[in-house]
């Protein structure tokens, strides 16, 4: 039988915490995923490829395809109830505890009780021997509702005398009325931003299993377990520690399960309470975006005060949102598109107010970016805005606003810090990226040409990090150490594709000095690791500046952090394996990046060929675990809702460096299409650095070169 030292050896080899040379040092090293191997063989398990126990029920959501609004005159399910292989059918009178499945005030139902409030709302619940025959069931009803007029857009909800669903928010600093009414120059304006489907590859997807003693196991796919778990417990009744949720794997979410599981696994839970047979639900994809929330779209009213150089005097913006007919987690999405309201740039006299619209639609959600994504376009646009009336260059009008010396609070009152790494990151990327050369290249090119049109942006990025809810910015890890030296190791983080479990087992291995075939980690299980935050934030794996590897005096709130302080306790015998620590710490950290991209829309037919991209993204200290790549390059081509590449962007000497790769790649698309058509490939140029900065800085820049060769019809 194998050891652990016919592993590792002898002498300094064994643990490198002890002052000698840890040769499974592994927490800077680019690694496959952890599920790398199961993806590409198709092994991998998700919740619709676990097998499911004999006589496991299915079940399909029946709703009206003719109605958005009203209350329910009549439902009658006897059509339903004696359809081939209807086992039962639920409404909201079946379930035995709240019927709601609402992660913030408890105003989602679970199933519509007496009125409908957008189009597909759930009203029934259908539990089937197939998940075919349930579907065909779901058809069957017959439903009479006394009509009224839905209310579907933020314009709408404005006329209609403002029905807000949360309390409306405001930042000040300064006189903004009295500033835009002596600037030089003012300007005014109405922008519309849509809302958008996440389209996560697996769908919405739960499998609940009754036990004894009326508790029940539920199998979800959520970034959420714990309030899943909480959820459910609400939804038959239970205390939580009655429910268990396991998570081994999402197909994708980054936001599109966050809460929206909560549903779909009560209604699994509660049929499977009623009939005492495992059941399962998973959505049709038509189902699945009709009935589960979207990005928030917004209308945006701005007003800015310049001068003639286009420095800015004062801002008025107003964000009104429309959010759905429930909050959901509205309350942070909106939070946030404040927070970010003023992009990169600095607004000496500022109003910033939010309205949360209610309307008749199915509540939006937390999606990737989390409200930045709106707001930083509005402010892009408002800049863009001054640097067209006045005939400026816009690069010069954003540099002529960012944050510096003086000039460094934001409108909630944050003081920026890091000004000058924003500032050497747009010269350095002005300079790689030759901008003045091509923009009057691009001139030139759109003077002779009628059709094709070139176009050439470099834009910054300040983005926030944790969550504005500080009970939030913690995590929990349990690892067992074994007799033969290996560890099992389970955390409340959740793997969705992002490669977390790889990074946090790096971390228990190069802690303990094993190879990583030695640390077993397991699903995410909320019997494990209880009270867990959600995967969300950007803070799953180390994005923070102190803790990590080296063990400094601020162990992170996330399952890294936790997992390193947890290693080293055990390994000093503090405390037996097994225990388990919750590590509490407010961490909201914004880091600049900069982006620069060139596009070549054709005006005939409303394609746009993305030709070349740069971006820089700043990432504090070079003691950091690796960042993958694949996300800087997935923010790139995120309109593309595509990413190429999974390897890691980290200089191999562990040190802060800024290194460049390249890419080549045609992607031409059209706004109303879904499907994407491109060429894509890769290439590296050597990771030559561009060395400027700090060392506090960490930096990447991507080239999308000119693919006329990639070019399709």
């Amino acid at each position: 039988m194998r050891t652990l030292s016919d592993k590792i050896g002898s002498g300094s080899d064994k643990i490198g915490a002890d002052g000698g040379e840890n040769h499974y040092a592994t927490v800077r090293r680019a690694i496959k995923h952890h599920s790398g191997d199961k993806h590409v063989c198709g092994t991998a398990r998700y919740v619709d490829d676990l097998p499911e126990p004999e006589g496991t029920f299915h079940l399909a959501p029946g709703w009206l395809r003719d109605a958005a609004r009203g209350k329910i005159t009549e439902l009658d399910l006897e059509a339903v109830r004696s359809a081939p292989g209807v086992v039962a059918v639920l409404t909201a009178d079946d379930i035995p505890g709240v019927n709601d499945c609402s992660p913030s005030i408890g105003d989602d139902s679970i199933l519509a009780d007496g009125e409908i409030l957008f189009w597909g709302q759930v009203i029934f619940l259908v539990v089937a021997r197939t998940r075919d025959e349930a579907r065909r069931a779901a058809r069957l009803a017959r439903i009479v509702v006394e009509t009224e007029t839905p209310v579907v857009t933020v314009d709408c909800a404005l006329v209609e005398g403002g029905t807000v669903m949360l309390p409306d928010y405001q930042f000040r600093k300064g006189q903004p009325e009295a500033a835009l009414d002596t600037a030089n120059k003012r300007l005014s304006g109405v922008m519309r931003i849509g809302g958008q489907e996440h389209f996560y590859l697996e769908g919405q997807v739960s499998l609940a299993l009754p036990g004894e003693d009326g508790d029940m196991f539920v199998h979800s796919s959520t970034q959420h377990p714990s309030e899943v778990q909480h959820i459910v417990a609400k939804t038959l009744g239970l205390i939580d520690v009655a429910v268990t949720v396991e998570v081994r794997r999402m197909g994708v979410a980054f936001g599109g399960k966050e809460s929206q599981a909560n549903q779909w696994a009560a209604l699994a839970a509660s049929a499977a309470n009623y009939t005492g047979q495992a059941c399962k639900i998973r959505l049709d994809r038509d189902d699945d975006m009709i009935m589960t929330g979207k990005r928030h779209d917004f209308r945006v009213d701005y007003t800015v005060g310049f001068e003639s150089d286009g420095a800015i005097t004062a801002v008025d913006m107003a964000f009104a949102a429309r959010c759905g007919y429930s909050a959901d987690l509205t309350l942070g999405v909106v939070d946030r598109t404040m927070f970010r309201a003023d992009s990169s740039y600095f607004y000496p006299d500022t109003l910033i107010t939010s309205r949360r619209m209610r309307t008749n639609t199915c509540s939006n959600t937390a999606f990737r970016g989390f409200g930045g994504s709106q707001d930083m376009l509005a402010a892009e646009r408002l800049v863009d805005s001054i640097a067209i009336t006045l005939k400026l260059d816009p690069l010069d009008v954003r540099k002529r606003n960012f944050y510096m010396q003086g000039a460094d609070v934001t409108p909630y009152s944050m003081r920026v810090e890091e000004f000058a790494t924003q500032h050497a990151i747009v010269t350095t990327l002005e300079e790689t990226s030759e901008y003045r050369v091509r923009r009057e290249k691009i001139r030139a090119f759109n003077a002779s040409n009628h059709i094709l049109k070139k176009r050439l942006a470099l834009t910054p990025v300040k983005f926030g990090i944790s969550f504005t809810l500080p009970g939030f910015n913690r995590a929990g890890a349990l690892v067992h150490l074994y007799q033969d030296g290996s560890a099992h190791l389970n955390h409340g983080g959740t793997e969705m594709g992002q490669g977390l479990n790889i990074k946090v087992v790096q971390v228990v291995a190069e802690e303990f000095a094993i190879p990583l075939d030695w640390v077993k980690i397991t699903a995410t299980h909320t019997g494990k690791v209880p009270n867990t935050a959600p995967t969300a934030a950007s803070s799953g794996t180390r994005h923070e500046r102190h803790g990590g590897a080296r063990g400094s005096g601020k162990d992170q709130g996330t399952s890294r952090g936790v997992c390193v302080r947890q290693v080293r306790r055990a390994r000093r015998q503090d405390h037996p394996p097994g225990w388990a620590c919750d590590d509490r710490q407010r961490a909201y950290l914004a880091r600049p990046a900069r982006e620069g991209r060139r596009h070549e829309p054709d005006v005939a037919v409303g394609d746009r060929l993305l030709c070349h991209a740069e971006d820089y993204l700043e990432l504090a200290d070079g003691d950091r675990p690796p960042v993958p790549l694949f996300r800087l390059w997935g923010g790139v081509l995120g309109s593309d809702r595509r990413y190429d590449d999974r390897r890691d962007a980290r200089d191999p000497r562990g040190c802060a460096a800024r290194c460049r790769q390249v890419a080549q790649s045609g992607r031409r698309y059209r706004p109303d299409r879904r499907r994407l058509r491109s060429g894509h490939g890769l290439a590296d140029d050597g990771g030559t650095g561009v060395g400027r900065g700090g060392p506090s800085e960490y930096a990447c820049t991507l080239h999308l070169q000119d693919p006329d060769r990639f070019r399709r019809s």
